[in-house]
């Protein structure tokens, strides 16, 4: 490569860059308090669910990532499969948004907002096999207990009714409690 078109490269990726990353560390990110709105459903749990709400179907680990603007998620069921979703409080739309990919190889999207009684909750859709489309919802509840309770329902007829997908209720392993708190 000519020395001019090497210059002009590095030239157009400096501009390309956030000034930040030409000057020094980042400015501060993602520091108000909707950022940490979600912040409740951080760390490690096992999630019971089934018909008595009693019977371990999985274990969730939520952390930050990101410098603290994203939380990731590592779900595993109690038959071995895995899932990961990113969430992120997007200020612009001010709304929180989910990307979630299953090893099914499902793909789902999903948008909301923290409610009035403080639950997150998020709906999106996903393609049927019809070719209509299944409406999601899932709503993150957290429990005085130090528990949080999620619902996923979806909508096969845009919204007009729901049916629950699942109920689970996480909970901190037993060695994961603090007994100072």
């Amino acid at each position: 490569m000519p020395a001019s078109r090497s210059i002009a490269c590095c030239a157009l990726l400096a501009m390309a860059m956030p000034a930040h990353a030409q000057n020094g560390p980042p400015p501060p990110a993602c520091e108000a308090p909707e950022h940490r709105q979600f912040d409740f459903w951080l760390g490690e749990w096992d999630v019971t669910g089934g018909p008595q709400l009693d019977k371990i179907v999985g274990r969730n680990t939520i952390t930050r990532v990101a410098t603290g603007c994203a939380l990731r998620e590592h779900w595993v069921n109690s038959g071995g499969r895995d899932g990961h979703s990113l969430n992120v409080y997007d200020k612009t739309t001010q709304r929180w948004t989910q990307f979630w990919i299953g090893s099914d190889g499902v793909i789902l999207r999903l948008a909301g907002g923290l409610r009035a009684d403080g639950a997150m909750s998020m709906e999106g859709e996903l393609p049927k096999q019809d070719g209509g489309v299944q409406k999601q919802r899932i709503v993150w509840t957290p429990k005085a207990d130090g528990s949080v309770i999620q619902q996923w329902d979806t909508s096969d007829d845009q919204g007009k009714t729901w049916q629950i997908s699942f109920v689970g209720i996480y909970r901190k392993p037993a060695a994961a409690i603090d007994p100072a708190q």
